[in-house]
């Protein structure tokens, strides 16, 4: 009996402690962690899991990467950001500015959109050069300014001297003109030119000038096209432009460089003179004229002619080949 009690005993306690086990289980607090539920049979891998999200384990964001490279590119393709110029012609210029670096002598460079106003310049473009024959579009246009004022009257002969000056760079042609229309002090064209934008001219001789013994710069020769293209009669304004993009062939160089595609039109220079060459060049190129281009290179010995002329030539290439 004493046996039988203490079998019961047993069992009653082991009934309690399963119940007691049941109960306590259920009254644990919950995990903060969810629990993860076993989506296969097989043995996980040995890869560590996860952590799930806590309060207690930061996250990790993704950061997308910096844009680095694309900004690189777009100051590549827009080297000249506050040049008004579009960014073709801003990756041109900058090759132009590259190229004459390598050349002989100093090169002068100015461009200019006559649409937009935007203008560059490089560090020569202020610096005095030899005018050569460009000083001859100068006097072409103070000859037609007088004429169109009634301040003179040129002849048939008068226009033909004109043409061969632009279209030939005809200097026996342009000492005619000198002599028939400087005045006798010869000062008369000298004292004109500041106004179509030869602000810096210098004749070698102040006292009696001669169209073939001066000095301007790049800047001068820029503002002087502009002249032509914005401030002239209609009329005359048409001739010289014809005349320029219809120069013989030992002046189809210089801004024709920038090919037929570009409808150029050119006045050039070339002199040999104490110091060596100077070869300039300027003109327009475009639908409408709309760029300008001045450039003078003095070769100060370094080069000659042909130097210069592929200096000049290339300078429009390198801006305007295949752009229209």
């Amino acid at each position: 009996m004493v046996h039988l009690r203490a079998w019961l005993v047993v069992v009653a306690c082991a009934l309690t402690v399963a119940a007691c086990g049941d109960a306590a289980q259920s009254a644990a607090p919950s995990s903060s962690l969810p629990a993860r539920t076993s989506t296969t049979s097989e043995a996980p891998s040995s890869s560590p899991s996860p952590l799930p999200p806590s309060s207690s384990v930061p996250t990790t964001t993704v950061v997308p990467s910096p844009t680095v490279v694309t900004t690189e590119a777009k100051a590549e393709d827009c080297p000249l950001p506050a040049s008004g110029f579009d960014c073709d012609l801003q990756r041109r210029i900058g090759a132009v500015k590259r190229y004459v670096a390598s050349r002989p002598g100093s090169v002068g460079v100015v461009v200019r959109d006559r649409q937009t106003g935007a203008v560059w310049r490089n560090e020569h473009a202020g610096d005095l050069v030899w005018t050569a024959s460009t000083i001859k579009l100068a006097m072409a246009v103070d000859l037609l300014r007088r004429d169109h004022a009634g301040g003179i009257s040129l002849t048939g002969e008068d226009h033909a001297l004109i043409t061969a000056m632009l279209h030939d760079s005809d200097d026996d042609a342009a000492d005619a003109l000198w002599s028939r229309y400087a005045g006798a002090d010869r000062r008369v064209f000298n004292a004109a030119f500041p106004a179509y934008g030869l602000t810096s001219l210098v004749p070698a001789n102040p006292s009696s000038p001669y169209w073939g013994l001066q000095k301007c710069t790049t800047d001068d020769l820029d503002r002087l096209i502009g002249y032509v293209l914005s401030n002239l009669s209609a009329e005359d304004r048409s001739y010289v432009v014809g005349q320029m993009r219809a120069v013989g062939p030992d002046q189809q160089w210089g801004v024709w460089g920038a090919g037929p595609s570009a409808s150029p039109g050119t006045k050039d220079g070339w002199s040999e003179e104490d110091t060596g060459w100077v070869v300039n060049t300027v003109g327009f190129v475009g639908p409408g004229e709309r760029y300008t281009v001045a450039v003078m290179n003095d070769l100060a010995g370094e080069g000659g002619y042909d130097e210069g002329r592929a200096t000049d030539t290339e300078v429009a290439r390198i801006l305007f080949a295949d752009r229209f």
